[in-house]
C-alpha cells in the first residue's frame, strides 16, 4: 500500500494536466501519475520534464534505459525497474543483461554481458547514485568511452533525474501496477 492513497484511476481534473499525462502514457494513468496528481503543479512540471528526458534527448535509448535500471536497483525502486527493464530490452538489451543488473557492481567486469561503453554508463551511474561526487577517473572513462560531450551531459542528466524519480517512488511506497509476465526473472 502506498503511504498516501492514489488519486482515482478515472480522475478527470485538472483536465489539462490529466489529459497531457494520458497522452504521454498511451491513454491511462500509472500509479506514479496518480500519486503526482495530488499536486497538479508538481505533476505538470514532472510530466513536461520527464517527457523530454524520455523522448527529447540525443542519448541512445539503450544507454538511457541502462542507467535508469542501475539507478532503480541501487535505490531499491522496484517500480522503476519494473517499468524500465522492458524499455531496456526494447532498446536492444537482453534478458541476460537484465538478470546481471541485479548486481550492478559485478557488471563492471569485462566478463559481464556489457560492452565497454555500457560498463562506462554503469560506472558513472553507480558513482553518481552512491556517492554523488563522481571520481575523476570514472568521469574521464565515461567521456572517453561515449566520445560525445552531449551524450555525457545528457547521461548525467538522466541519472540525476531518475535518482529523483526513484526517491519519490521509494519514499511514497508506490507499487508496480502489475507483474511483468514477459520478464519472469525480474524480482
Amino acid at each position: 500500500m502506498p503511504r498516501i492513497p492514489y488519486t482515482a484511476p478515472d480522475l478527470a481534473q485538472p483536465k489539462d494536466i490529466v489529459d497531457a499525462i494520458r497522452v504521454r502514457r498511451g491513454g491511462h494513468l500509472l500509479n506514479l501519475d496518480r500519486m503526482l496528481l495530488h499536486s497538479p503543479p508538481f505533476a505538470r512540471g514532472w510530466n513536461a520534464f520527464l517527457g523530454e528526458v524520455r523522448g527529447g534527448l540525443d542519448l541512445p535509448p539503450k544507454w538511457r534505459e541502462l542507467a535508469i535500471c542501475v539507478v532503480a536497483v541501487q535505490n531499491g525502486a522496484e517500480y522503476e525497474f519494473h517499468h524500465h527493464a522492458p524499455e531496456f530490452i526494447h532498446a536492444g538489451g537482453d534478458a541476460r543483461q537484465i538478470d546481471a543488473l541485479r548486481q550492478p557492481q559485478a557488471c563492471l567486469s569485462e566478463s559481464s554481458p556489457f560492452d565497454a561503453r555500457e560498463r562506462a554508463v554503469i560506472a558513472l551511474t553507480l558513482d553518481m547514485t552512491r556517492r554523488v561526487q563522481v571520481e575523476e577517473s570514472t568521469f574521464a572513462a565515461a567521456l572517453a568511452a561515449l566520445d560525445n560531450r552531449r551524450h555525457v551531459v545528457e547521461l548525467v542528466g538522466v541519472i540525476a533525474a531518475y535518482n529523483m524519480v526513484s526517491r519519490f517512488l521509494v519514499a511514497l511506497d508506490i507499487a508496480p501496477e502489475e507483474a511483468a509476465p514477459s520478464f519472469p526473472n525480474i524480482r
